[in-house]
């Protein structure tokens, strides 16, 4: 029941984060969406008694719902820039858009890929919505740290389906990664900083000008 509720939330979460237009409610978001994965991998750690999982939660509290969105909000004042996110489509169309996505991926779910479990099935097709979702805010949102965030999404969903329907990868490999996507994050962090030094801003609309 509370992995359901927990569930439903991420979802939830992830429409708030495709109407919202200002920087820091998106960096929010982020954080509650990565607060209610926390929640989720403690709830499969004590369910199925793996002391990995709760390892891999407290990285997902430290890293996701405090490390970075934190990193991040401090990147944006530092540059000091324009909250708005610079929407090539408008709240409303977006989640539209969106909405369809998700009814995509419970069609693809329970068409293509039916599992015996029908809670199975709704997740599965939850996972790949959230994923979706943050591959959209990566193309359809111009500030580069949108566009970070929208990876982070992305791996969020990644991440729900491994705990979700694997109970969990193999422990190495999450660190692994874990690891990797810290090391991304730092990196495109100082690469934005970089580009708003050089050119004034961080809109990558306007570095189509570059090109030869």
């Amino acid at each position: 029941m509370h992995n359901y509720i927990f569930l439903v939330s991420i979802l939830l979460v992830t429409y708030y984060m495709v109407i919202v237009k200002r920087l820091p409610a998106l960096i929010g978001g982020f954080r509650l969406q990565s607060l209610f994965l926390f929640l989720i991998t403690v709830n499969f750690a004590f369910s199925e008694g793996e002391t990995a999982l709760y390892i891999i939660a407290g990285l997902i509290f430290a890293l996701k719902v405090i490390l970075i969105p934190n990193f991040l909000a401090g990147i944006t004042k530092k540059i000091k820039v324009n909250d708005n996110l610079g929407l090539l489509l408008n709240p409303q169309l977006s989640i539209l858009i969106v909405l369809l996505l998700t009814y995509l991926s419970y069609l693809f779910t329970f068409n293509v890929m039916p599992f015996t479990d029908r809670m199975q099935s709704a997740t599965f097709a939850l996972t790949l919505c959230v994923t979706m979702t943050g591959l959209f805010i990566m193309i359809f949102r111009l500030k580069a740290i949108t566009q970070i965030v929208g990876l982070l999404v992305m791996e969020n969903g990644l991440f729900l389906l491994a705990v979700t329907m694997c109970k969990g990868m193999p422990f190495l490999v999450e660190i692994s990664i874990f690891l990797d996507v810290f090391i991304s994050v730092i990196i495109l962090g100082i690469f934005v900083y970089r580009i708003n030094t050089l050119f004034t801003h961080i809109d990558v609309n306007k570095l189509s000008s570059l090109r030869g």
